[in-house]
């Protein structure tokens, strides 16, 4: 990480631990327009912290994380999950099947190797009627064409167009219930395309931290205005398990 990159995660920090609380309240509160879930497993959970939030949305909810690292194991001991399974999803599929009424992917299905083999692995773990919640971000966002590069991290990366999506879903027997493009929003672009300029910048270390919180401040304030256009840079779809 250089030194830009680092001034960037500082600037983040200013603002993100609130926000993510609330996006975290949102996508609790839009899962339960359509079921109270008995039992959720949470997708690429890290620490576990949206399960922490969602329990107070939904008090009678079992929250379970799935993740690739130790961290999940974290989550469990401190009590924001009531079980951890480290591993893929594709994976564990078989052993988890039919156990869960809801299950989230929070920008992860962009990253995985397959995004089709994880929505028939996610299929085979819901239950009929569960409902499965998918964030990603918005290919055709005008800050995509806009910042390049800089705004996309150099990963692994699927572009999932929301009517690709929504094709894929059905040929694999779900049907799409909702589908959202405002509340979704993460008002990062402007800090993610600067860190991106000022690290290509050798002497832009010394101005990065107060230049780059002033981007996440505009972030901040712009975010009601973009995420009504199509600057708006992810979407939400909610997706319910056919029998």
């Amino acid at each position: 990480m250089d030194a830009a990159q680092a001034a960037a995660a500082q600037a983040e920090k200013i603002f993100a631990v609130p926000h993510a609380t609330r996006r975290h309240q949102a996508r609790a509160r839009a899962m339960g327009r359509f079921i109270e879930p008995e039992s959720w497993l949470d997708i690429d959970t890290g620490h576990g912290h949206f399960p922490a939030v969602a329990q107070e949305v939904h008090p009678y909810t079992a929250f379970d994380g799935l993740d690739l690292t130790e961290r999940v194991e974290g989550g469990r001991r401190a009590g924001r999950l009531e079980e951890a399974h480290r591993g893929l999803l594709a994976d564990l599929a078989p052993r988890l099947a039919g156990r869960y009424d809801a299950l989230s992917m929070f920008h992860y299905l962009e990253r995985s190797a397959d995004p089709r083999i994880e929505l028939i692995a996610a299929r085979t773990v819901l239950r009929p009627g569960g409902h499965l919640m998918i964030e990603v971000p918005v290919p055709e966002s005008r800050y995509a064409r806009i910042l390049g590069k800089g705004w996309i991290r150099p990963e692994p990366y699927h572009r999932i167009p929301l009517a690709a999506l929504h094709r894929d879903l059905e040929s694999l027997g779900y049907t799409v219930v909702a589908t959202d493009r405002r509340e979704p929003h993460i008002p990062f672009d402007l800090t993610a395309g600067l860190a991106f300029t000022l690290g290509r910048i050798r002497a832009a270390a010394r101005v990065a931290v107060p230049l780059l919180a002033a981007a996440a401040l505009a972030d901040r304030i712009l975010a009601p205005l973009v995420s009504r256009t199509r600057f708006s840079n992810a979407y939400r779809v909610i997706a319910r398990r056919n029998p």
